[in-house]
């Protein structure tokens, strides 16, 4: 199974048009605590989860406003989320960095580099256990494969054989660190390869791509097969976090990057084979941001949670009754 151009186009202009207003907004003090944009990587989130079924799960990083929206995450309980209202995903209390929807078992972002890693490993093995024919998803960043977890799940999960797909995001930065003063070899993909795992490189730009290789990995994993790595290669436009000055990184290499911005290279592609028109796509980017427009809209005017209840989910009941109940 593969996602039409059509519908991946549509998400990724979801995802650019919702995090370049959460940019704004955070610019005015309207979302407050850390926020990092995954503007220039909306391929990797389109591409990736149109080839997940509603059993699948997904396991995220920080950078998770694309991967939740593309799985279907409503917007508004996105957004709200974002402003720290009650009606959010996580009920205000996770902002961008946590966000979570049981319901479309979007297992949340993590705030732990590879963190996300062992929780999407056990989420496989439960899987397994269970009998079902589930696929775990798990985003990380290049910067993960240098932490431990990394390689104890590879490792578990190919001697396991567990249906776990595992999307490496090689961005070229872990935060300002760049892959080649972090990584002895750069093929993140023949790395996790000689664990024993299926592992191939993906232009992390071309949704169509990405799409394609997510499709395969998707059959292979759910056949059984075991774990698969994508290294999915992309580029983030924007600096790490809001808080970052991006000094890091030269202009020249930006500005190439930003030349091949997944979202234009698609709509060129649709244009070329007669898919789309400038009117199409000009339509399409005035429903989305009408749509972004009024989840800001409905999160401003959205309810805090009351302060009796701020204790809730964090301190368990050691009250008398609780406990004769244990």
């Amino acid at each position: 199974m593969t996602a039409e151009p059509l519908d991946l186009l549509r998400t990724m202009l979801l995802i650019r048009r919702f995090e370049e207003r959460c940019a704004e907004l955070y610019s005015g003090g309207q979302i407050r605590g850390f926020l990092h944009l995954y503007v220039g990587e909306e391929a990797v989130a389109a591409g990736v989860c149109a080839e997940l079924t509603e059993d699948d799960s997904v396991v995220s990083t920080y950078r998770e406003h694309g991967h939740a929206l593309a799985r279907g995450v409503p917007l508004e309980s996105l957004m709200a989320e974002m402003f720290g209202k009650v009606t959010g995903c996580s009920r205000g209390r996770g902002g961008s960095m946590h966000l979570f929807d049981r319901s479309r078992r979007f297992v949340g972002g993590n705030a732990v580099v590879g963190g996300g890693l062992p929780l999407a490993l056990g989420l496989a093995l439960g899987g397994r256990m269970q009998g079902t024919p589930a696929v775990t998803a798990c985003f990380f960043g290049d910067g993960a494969m240098a932490e431990g977890e990394f390689h104890e799940v590879l490792n578990l999960a190919v001697l396991w054989r567990l249906p776990l797909l595992l999307c490496c995001e090689n961005n070229l930065y872990a935060m300002g660190t760049s892959i080649a003063k972090e990584h002895g070899s750069t093929e993140l993909a023949l790395r996790a390869a000689s664990y024993g795992a299926t592992a191939w490189p993906v232009d992390g730009m071309d949704a169509v791509a990405v799409n394609r290789a997510a499709a395969r990995a998707v059959d292979e994993v759910r056949g059984g097969a075991g774990p698969v790595f994508l290294e999915l290669r992309t580029y983030r436009f924007r600096a790490h976090s809001m808080y970052d000055p991006d000094r890091y990184r030269a202009k020249d290499e930006i500005a190439d990057w930003r030349d091949r911005d997944p979202i234009e290279l698609l709509a060129a592609r649709l244009r070329a084979d007669g898919s789309l028109t400038d009117a199409d796509l000009a339509e399409i980017d005035a429903e989305v941001v009408a749509r972004v427009t009024a989840a800001v809209e409905a999160a401003a005017a959205g309810e805090e949670e009351p302060v009796e209840e701020l204790t809730r989910f964090v301190y368990s009941d050691t009250s008398t009754a609780a406990r004769s109940v244990r």
